[in-house]
């Protein structure tokens, strides 16, 4: 145009400056700016509120005010351009400063002004403020109900962000939009509200296109019903979206390893690589726990092939993976190489040498966190604790529990089952039910979980007793602790309170599951009843093994009691409890 010796005008300018905010092109912006003023179009409120607009969503909030502030007339567009600046660039309260001073001059603010006040008073915390904006604006649209839930819904308030968007269906006057939508199914996905999550999904369907929907709050929606357990719900809704987008596949591998199906999400995961969709670190990081060591290892390679896939997060995952498969070596020489840790990195590590064992190793580098100056948070005082306990490293256990004052942390259930358990391994019951004693909060089911299961080992009935019936009334339908109280019970001879339990768990209509065991690529299920009959074979010779199975598990009870003579010795009761 220029060129052609045509010479821009007040038309033209706005246009120009659009294309140079859409593109971050500042540059280029304030080389129409000198043209502006070179051309006397400093004076046209539409060309300054471009230019503001320009400033601002190019970051140049600076320019953008001293556009604002040299301008002779300004008009409602004015206030609202700058005021969007200093929000684009997070000055939300130079924003809201700009209010008074507005209606100083005689405007009034419109329905965007008030829409960015309220955004401004969400972003800074101040939800009571935003909320009464809310109730000053007569007739608030879409854009102002959205931007309170899903403020409450970015800082975790998903109740009250779900009351925001009833209030906001039943006052009738305007509907929720997609944004809307995503925002109220993340609430709900918080709080396992299926039904209103439901509703949401019937919502979404009816008032935009199913493709439309899906697009946009299709991840949200699947990640909902994969948390409130429908899987089914969530692959249907899976199938339905175009898969074209990492996100949408993240989402489903997540919802897979959530609730347990991690053969369906290694599946997904192929399926992905075979349909050529990229992933990112957030798709390795969610998958990684699942695998076995042999597509772990492929995927260390892959990673180390691919540099955009190298990240703390996708290290961190990898020694988390290595660390529970036993190969804590690997994972500490990722540990080493990393150039970026982060306080994950270091609970990890931390976590993996506990696991197995290695609680002085653990303990050493606890201290280098330190050094590192790395403040220890609950996660890495759990992960210490956890690997005293382990290594039977009691003094050390409780030299470190004492000391989570000193860290700014209160103990937690965590900790102290951790404590208890440390107490418990090394034989010291009475210790551990002192502690138990002094928890300023009731005790849960891990903690008198792992008092019982110590009891086993050191045959102590009295504390076997108290830690079972505190299971038993937090969790009267879980059969394992009525079996580990009977198996507790037969170990001392009193087969008398064995037979009790069994029968309160008969009257109760209790069964234990059989075990069953993991091996790459098969599952085996693994019953106990069958290894102890193995072990007892010698007292049925006039049975066989194939026999004996079925003779065993065609009785209606879980004891065999034998009352025969072999080999000049009396057998008498012998108790299978699995």
């Amino acid at each position: 145009m220029k060129r052609a010796g045509v010479a821009p005008d007040g038309y033209v300018f706005p246009s120009v400056l659009r294309a140079c905010a859409q593109s971050g092109r500042a540059e280029v912006g304030a080389v129409v700016h000198r043209d502006v003023i070179a051309r006397a179009c400093e004076a046209n409120v539409q060309v300054c509120n471009a230019l503001i607009d320009m400033y601002g969503k190019c970051g140049h909030v600076e320019s953008a005010r001293r556009v604002f502030d040299e301008m002779g007339d300004r008009d409602l567009l004015s206030w609202n351009s700058v005021m969007s600046g200093y929000i684009w660039n997070g000055l939300h309260g130079s924003a809201v400063e700009l209010l008074p001073a507005m209606r100083s001059e005689g405007l009034d603010p419109d329905i965007v002004t008030w829409n960015m006040v309220m955004d401004a008073y969400c972003q800074m915390g101040l939800f009571d403020e935003a909320r009464n904006v809310l109730e000053q604006i007569e007739e608030p649209n879409t854009i102002s109900w959205t931007t309170l839930i899903s403020g409450y819904c970015r800082i975790g308030k998903h109740k009250t962000s779900l009351e925001v968007f009833w209030d906001m269906v039943n006052a009738g006057k305007v509907w929720p939009d997609i944004r809307t939508l995503s925002s109220a199914l993340t609430s709900c996905r918080h709080l396992g509200a299926l039904v209103i999550g439901k509703e949401i999904h019937a919502h979404g369907i009816k008032t935009e296109s199913r493709s439309s929907f899906y697009s946009s709050a299709g991840a949200a929606l699947l990640t909902m019903y994969a948390k409130c357990g429908k899987i089914q719900e969530a692959t249907r809704v899976f199938e339905q979206m175009d898969k074209s987008d990492f996100v949408t596949w993240n989402a489903m591998i997540l919802g897979f390893v959530d609730l347990g199906y991690g053969n369906s999400a290694i599946v997904c995961f192929i399926e992905m690589l075979n349909l050529g969709i990229a992933f990112d670190q957030i798709t390795i990081s969610t998958l990684l726990p699942v695998c076995d060591l042999t597509l772990g290892k492929q995927i260390h390679a892959y990673i180390q092939k691919n540099s955009s896939l190298s990240g703390v997060i996708t290290w961190n995952a990898l020694i988390h993976m290595y660390s529970k498969q036993g190969c804590i070596q690997s994972a500490l020489s990722i540990f080493s190489n990393m150039e970026t840790k982060d306080i994950i990195s270091w609970n990890s590590i931390i976590g993996g040498f506990g696991m197995h064992g290695h609680g002085e190793a653990a303990l050493q580098l606890l201290q280098e966190m330190k050094v590192s100056g790395f403040q220890p948070n609950s996660v890495t005082l759990t992960s210490a604790l956890s690997a005293c306990s382990h290594s039977g490293l009691v003094h050390e256990g409780l030299r470190l529990f004492n000391s989570m004052p000193s860290f700014g942390l209160t103990p937690a259930m965590e900790h102290f089952a951790c404590v208890v358990d440390m107490l418990a391994r090394a034989g010291q019951l009475e210790e551990a039910v002192e502690l138990i004693r002094k928890m300023p909060s009731p005790p849960d089911k891990r903690i008198w979980g792992a008092l019982l299961a110590a009891c086993q080992a050191y045959h102590n009935v009295d504390v076997a007793c108290l830690a079972a019936e505190a299971l038993i009334h937090l969790e009267p339908d879980h059969a394992g602790h009525y079996v580990t109280l009977a198996n507790i019970y037969a170990k001392a001879g009193r087969w008398d309170d064995a037979v009790r339990v069994r029968k309160v768990m008969e009257g109760q209509k209790l069964v234990k599951p059989f075990g069953y065991s993991w091996v790459e690529g098969l599952r085996l299920d693994l019953e106990p009843r069958l290894a102890w009959l193995v072990d007892h074979l010698e007292y049925y010779p006039q049975l066989g093994l194939a026999e004996l199975v079925v003779y065993f598990f065609a009785r209606p009870e879980h004891e065999i009691r034998v009352q025969e003579k072999k080999k000049g010795r009396s057998l008498h009761r012998v108790m299978m409890i699995n």
